[in-house]
């Protein structure tokens, strides 16, 4: 019978180095991550390079086997495995579970060395994208020791088992297929389906390897309202003896995606209205224990989420499985990210065929992500090939699920890489990195005119939030209450379009990209609905509840800006988000008014003076916070870049001039404004390519040629010039103080047009 070993306590670590032989590093547990700190601090700056993890195994403990197999659920990014010093495999790729048979190198003590190398290369993906690549053991390691009559463990790490559930009318066929290593004449395969009460529903005991069973009056997985789950065991049985058994979950649903009426579940509509997540933690990295994976599941479904994109890679199993329990209707990806490698191919290929292997069984996934802004340079002919290699993959190996990617804005509507997946979506940031929020839906609305036949969803949109806050909310100022402005302005865009397939917010939660330089926190993406530590739900994480969750479900109201107390202005503006129909107001215990919003909404306006508690009523239930007048704005509440050589009330900006506090947008609308810009695109692209001379680009930041303009200044063109210099830090371009003094006097004796 097959016996699995949690091998996770008690490993020595040794940082950067190659030395399989040292013994003197500190002892640690996994999962374990050496970026957890340094990867989060922002500086463009964690390490990056060859580490090693070390663990003695007494073959006196373990269970008596004929064979054992070595597993890494999580290894970032390459490893090589040593045991007693010789090398038995190496695994490119930080996301999937691997597998390696030991038992020949086993002996009464065995020295388990891995070296385990997040370094840059241009093989193995991801080399440029704007999250951390936290290096390390970062999941659980086991030792699977089973009969040599056994289910495949050196297949793309899968579980050798392969459900296929079909609906039809009230019943289902499920085709259950196995994978053995050397089963014997004198062995048989037994299935067995249970429902999810662990009932037995039926068994069949055969010699081959495909078996159908027929599931009468099926009771259907109906993603969040009912996520009905059966499970089937296979076990290899020889006389009385089970040598070696399998068992996973799955669902029986149908669905398509219709490029009118977008995502269509077990037949009716099912609006895939939900969030992205990365996978990492404050202080933890990628190391995350199952008591996290629950907490960010709850999140997820407290928003009201339907669907989740994991992005941009393969997830952990343990929430794979989680989404398939909760219902969550899936995105499941490979990091092909950002920046395509002609030498990577191979190792897209292998970690999509890790991905569609570990995960087929899934009733979640519903659709496999090939890239994600890949064609952010333009789309030649290497790209287009990789790609439609990975879209014929998919729909080999998985004749049950669509194909789709998420395309960068500066990606044109007629190019060929959209015509290759089966769905397509877009990232886009109008209202944040260029454009306005109103720039969204029509976008939208002229792809579906443009592509009728292809079903359009939206894969990212978002803005930075940290606790900045202001009664002026603008593009661009990273506070709170603009974060809740666009997404407010988002919701009534994105989900009133009920062509759109699924829409995904970037992100649910803030995240590591340690090449970040902007929001006064560095070395985190802030567009998260909750923050990195989950300890905080920014009021935008309300808007979503109040749209998507039912009052009979979970009845809220809640009040916005309770971390902004202190305001400058007579009279101020009040929000409240509630999925009841009429909220009520009070201030200091009076009522100003009710009010109805059909948007869930409500906009109250009220006078300050001295200091109120207001408090918020719908139905039974309440919220509260305070104001208090003030005459000047508390600056605590202002930006302030962490580490900045200039912020934005340092400058000077003459009335009519051009500052550095102007957004390129307007700049670019006089003659003399294109001028200085290109002026400016040279000398980025001149620090850019210093930059790479020096060697210092090595934390996977971007590389954007400036000088050129093009699709991507046009997105740029609502930052402020002091915005896109500080975040030049994410390419290892950094201005000093003298510098951006210069910069500033020369706009200033450009006149804004009239």
């Amino acid at each position: 019978m097959r016996n699995i070993l949690n091998l996770n306590e008690n490993w020595i670590f040794i940082k950067d180095t190659t030395d399989v032989t040292r013994r003197d590093g500190e002892t640690i547990n996994l999962p374990h991550s050496w970026n957890a700190i340094d990867g989060q601090d922002g500086g463009s700056d964690y390490f990056r390079g060859s580490c090693l993890y070390t663990k003695t195994l007494k073959k006196a403990e373990l269970p008596v086997a004929d064979l054992y197999y070595i597993e890494f659920r999580g290894t970032n990014s390459s490893a090589d495995l040593f045991v007693n010093g010789e090398k038995l495999a190496h695994h490119d790729g930080g996301y999937s579970t691997w597998r390696v048979n030991i038992t020949e190198a086993l002996t009464d003590e065995t020295e388990i060395a891995v070296i385990v190398d997040n370094a840059p290369n241009d093989t193995v993906y991801p080399q440029m994208a704007d999250f951390t690549f936290y290096g390390g053991i970062y999941r659980n390691v086991s030792l699977i020791c089973v009969n040599d009559a056994h289910f495949d463990l050196d297949y793309y790490g899968g579980p050798g088992l392969m459900i296929t559930p079909t609906v039809d009318g009230k019943d289902a066929t499920v085709e259950v297929e196995v994978f053995v290593k050397n089963l014997k004449d004198s062995q048989k395969l037994v299935y067995t389906i249970y429902d999810k009460d662990e009932n037995e529903l039926d068994k069949i005991e055969s010699a081959d390897t495909k078996v159908t069973f027929e599931i009468k009056d099926v009771h259907l997985w109906n993603g969040r309202k009912d996520p009905y789950l059966y499970c089937c065991e296979v076990e290899i049985v020889e006389g009385d003896e089970v040598l070696d058994n399998v068992c996973n979950r799955f669902g029986c649903r149908s669905f398509r995606i219709d490029p009118d009426n977008g995502f269509i579940l077990n037949g009716e509509e099912y609006p895939l209205r939900g969030v992205s997540r990365h996978q990492d933690r404050w202080g933890v990295g990628n190391a995350l224990l199952p008591e996290h994976h629950e907490e960010d599941i709850d999140l997820i479904c407290e928003v009201g989420a339907t669907t989740i994109r994991l992005a941009h890679y393969q997830h952990d199993q343990y929430f794979y499985d989680l989404c398939d329990e909760r219902g969550l209707v899936i995105w499941a990806e490979i990091p092909y990210i950002s920046k395509h490698m002609p030498g990577g191919r191979e190792n897209t290929i292998s970690q999509m065929k890790e991905l569609v292997t570990q995960n087929y069984n899934h009733p979640s996934i519903v659709v496999w992500g090939l890239s994600n802004e890949i064609s952010i340079g333009g789309s030649d002919e290497d790209l287009l090939e990789n790609h439609r290699i990975l879209n014929d993959l998919c729909h080999e190996m998985d004749k049950t699920r669509l194909t789709t990617i998420a395309a960068v804005s500066m990606c044109k509507m007629d190019d060929p890489y959209l015509q290759i997946p089966d769905v397509v979506s877009y990232n886009h940031y109008f209202g944040w990195y260029g454009g306005d929020t109103s720039m969204n839906g029509p976008w939208f609305d002229k792809f579906h005119a443009t592509h009728p036949t292809i079903p359009i969803g939206c894969s990212e949109y978002g803005c930075e939030a940290l606790n900045w806050h202001t009664s002026d909310p603008k593009q661009g100022d990273y506070t709170e209450e603009y974060q809740a402005y666009y997404h407010e302005e988002l919701i009534k865009q994105l989900f009133t379009r009920k062509y759109m397939w699924a829409t995904h917010v970037w992100n649910m939660f803030d995240f590591g990209a340690d090449a970040r330089a902007e929001g006064g926190e560095n070395g985190q993406n802030h567009k998260g609905l909750v923050t990195m530590d989950r300890k905080y739900k920014k009021d935008s994480f309300y808007a979503y509840k109040a749209w998507l969750v039912s009052p009979e479900v979970d009845p809220f109201v809640h009040l916005c800006g309770k971390r902004y107390i202190d305001r400058v202005e007579d009279v101020t503006k009040v929000t409240v988000y509630s999925n009841l129909p009429e909220v009520e107001l009070f201030v200091n215990g009076e009522s100003i008014g009710k009010k109805s919003a059909e948007d869930h909404f409500f906009y109250f306006d009220v006078k300050n003076v001295g200091e109120s508690t207001i408090v918020a009523k719908a139905g039974e239930l309440s919220d509260e916070g305070k104001i208090r007048k003030v005459d000047e704005m508390n600056m605590d509440y202002v930006l302030v870049e962490k580490g900045a050589v200039l912020n934005w009330f340092d400058i000077d900006a003459p009335e009519g001039r051009f500052s550095l506090n102007d957004k390129l947008g307007d700049i670019m609308k006089s003659k003399r404004g294109k001028l200085w810009f290109v002026k400016l695109g040279l000398s980025i692209k001149k620090k850019m390519d210093a930059s790479k001379k020096d060697g210092e680009k090595k934390s996977g930041g971007f590389e954007v040629d400036l000088s050129s303009g093009g699709g991507l200044m046009e997105m740029m063109g609502g930052f402020t010039v002091l915005r896109l210099t500080s975040m030049m830090g994410m390419m290892n371009v950094t201005f000093t103080k003298e510098e951006l003094l210069k910069l500033n006097k020369k706009l200033n004796k450009i006149k804004k047009p009239k």
